[in-house]
């Protein structure tokens, strides 16, 4: 059933009367209607906790900072509780979208840094689509319409008439890609064609999740095109490499890299590529996925070109994309019951200097320093916050910026002036085992130092993670085995050649479904965990977001 979006409906969400606007717009959702923001909305806004005013002269202490429910309580809760008072995101007022805030978006900022310098040093180029999409090119791909469907959302009105055509906000972006590739496409000099774009996608879910699952969310696409089924297949394979370094490099992630089944394989795709990450809870995310489109959207299309022999071919293509999802997965692999822990390389911060003085004539002193080593730090190629406020004590500036999860704190009190040197703490190793005195401020020897130390955080919360995820993979023979794995929480690795109808099975009996065939595949006979037949491959099974 299609219901009615109606803009004009939405004018109670909002507290300032310049913000109403007529609707240019009547847009039409498959299946969801428009309901009111999820009841958290406003417990979500009212926790987030600000670093930089505060109403009452007297200083902020420890006890004026919420308090973040234990990881081990309330997963969910836990989750929530960071984003809001780590200044991430807050709720829109349109049920399942998302405010990003800017120490949020700093951290979508570091994904697409790195993966824009990969993208072109693999040849491909950034360019923009149309977030407007005519619906009759949904309907060219049979399987597309049919996967997207229920998650569409179209645009019937438009300057107060009603449309000719209704619009589809875009899900994804393969069928315009293809009208436009088609259009540049003649000739086999003209391939491979490549770009990527970096855009908001439209999807609209029943249950959603900050950053995890959004009516709304951002999110690079790249789209290419060849001449041949094998530059397509080692485009696809290049591209979850790209994604699976990023994770593991950057991101401290540790994915497992893999096919998607049939029944997991993207609309319209011949093959799926993902990489499958292993959150805090224990339940799969999918981060990022590849996809060998084979011809199926050419042929819908009619997206050809003239080979070297004067034969009309149509183009084989993929598609790949990640999105804030990522950010979500940060957060759920690394952060404690303290809040945020980022990794180093993708952190907005990853130095905080705090300076301590209680007595008026050590201010100026202190401060000084601390500029000092923020200046040294930051010619390094560092990044660093200097926290001078003086409305908050320096215990509320150590568990503010704990929750936010910079890697790194520098402390800088009198004591520390007169020697010359500051105190560092490590955010990953909590308490007085992280901290470490008497390091000079000498910028030689704190840089290297300051730099080792990041190395270091980076390192360790990818082992520590890695850990994580191994003692919680059980390896299985038979379904009886699956099923106890997924009851405890675990995933399951085990051989399998069973049917679709058999995959249907194990989700809907135990909640888990088939993450992906990894690339790295055990060697020897194996037997179909569900029919004892022979197959060649193991499969991971989880419970997933």
């Amino acid at each position: 059933m299609v219901s009615s979006l109606r803009l004009h409906s939405l004018t109670s969400l909002f507290s300032s009367p310049s913000l109403l606007r007529p609707p240019l717009l009547l847009c039409r959702a498959h299946r969801h209607k428009l309901s009111s923001p999820p009841p958290r909305t406003a417990a979500f806004s009212s926790q987030t906790a600000s670093a930089s005013t505060t109403e009452n002269p007297k200083k902020q202490t420890n006890q004026d900072q919420k308090v973040i429910t234990p990881r081990s309580q309330d997963f969910n809760a836990w989750y929530l509780d960071i984003i809001a008072n780590a200044e991430l995101a807050d709720y829109g007022p349109v049920r399942g979208t998302m405010v990003i805030r800017p120490y949020g978006y700093a951290i979508w900022e570091a994904i697409q840094d790195y993966l824009n310098v990969k993208f072109k040093e693999t040849g491909h180029s950034n360019m923009y689509f149309p977030q407007f999409i005519p619906y009759s090119f949904i309907e060219k791909e049979a399987s597309h319409v049919e996967g997207f469907s229920p998650e569409l959302a179209l645009v019937t009105i438009g300057g107060g008439k009603e449309l000719e055509e209704k619009l589809v906000v875009r899900p994804t972006s393969e069928t315009i890609v293809n009208h436009m590739f088609t259009q540049w496409i003649h000739s086999y000099r003209d391939l491979p064609l490549m770009v990527n774009q970096w855009a908001n996608v439209t999807r609209w879910e029943m249950r959603t999740k900050p950053f995890v699952r959004t009516l709304e969310f951002l999110w690079q696409e790249g789209h290419t095109a060849h001449a041949n089924p094998e530059e397509a297949e080692n485009e696809a394979l290049q591209m979850i490499d790209v994604y699976t370094k990023f994770a593991y490099e950057q991101a401290a992630i540790p994915v497992i890299t893999g096919r998607k089944s049939k029944v997991e394989t993207f609309a319209g795709a011949d093959r799926t590529y993902t990489i499958e990450a292993m959150m805090g809870d224990r339940k799969a995310l999918q981060a990022g996925t590849s996809h060998n489109l084979g011809q199926n959207f050419s042929r819908a299309f009619g997206t050809q070109f003239m080979d070297e022999n004067g034969e009309r071919q149509h183009v084989w293509q993929t598609s790949w994309a990640v999105s804030t999802r990522f950010v979500g997965g940060i957060i759920m692999t690394h952060g404690d019951d303290s809040g945020l822990m980022l990794p180093p390389k993708i952190a907005p911060i990853q130095v905080v200097i705090v300076p301590i003085w209680k007595k008026e004539d050590e201010k100026s002193g202190v401060l000084n320093a601390a500029s000092s080593v923020k200046e040294a730090l930051q010619s390094a190629g560092i990044k660093v916050k200097l926290d001078d406020t003086d409305q908050k004590t320096p215990g509320w500036k150590f568990n503010f910026w704990e929750m936010k999860g910079v890697p790194l704190r520098i402390e800088i009190g009198p004591r520390d002036v007169s020697s010359g040197s500051v105190v560092i703490s490590r955010r990953d190793v909590p308490g007085k085992q992280g901290k470490v005195f008497g390091i000079s401020m000498e910028p030689a020897i704190l840089e290297a130092y300051i730099k080792d130390k990041l190395d270091e955080i980076q390192s360790s919360l990818l082992g520590r993670a890695i850990s994580f995820r191994d003692s919680n993979i059980v390896d299985v023979s038979s379904y009886d085995e699956l099923k106890e794995a997924i009851s405890l929480g675990k995933w399951a690795r085990g051989p399998w050649s069973a049917s679709d109808a058999d995959e249907q099975r194990v989700k809907e009996e135990t909640g888990a479904s088939i993450r992906c065939f990894p690339f790295e595949q055990p060697q020897g006979t194996k037997t179909c965990l569900m029919t004892g037949k022979p197959a060649e491959e193991v499969a991971i099974f989880a419970k997933s977001y």
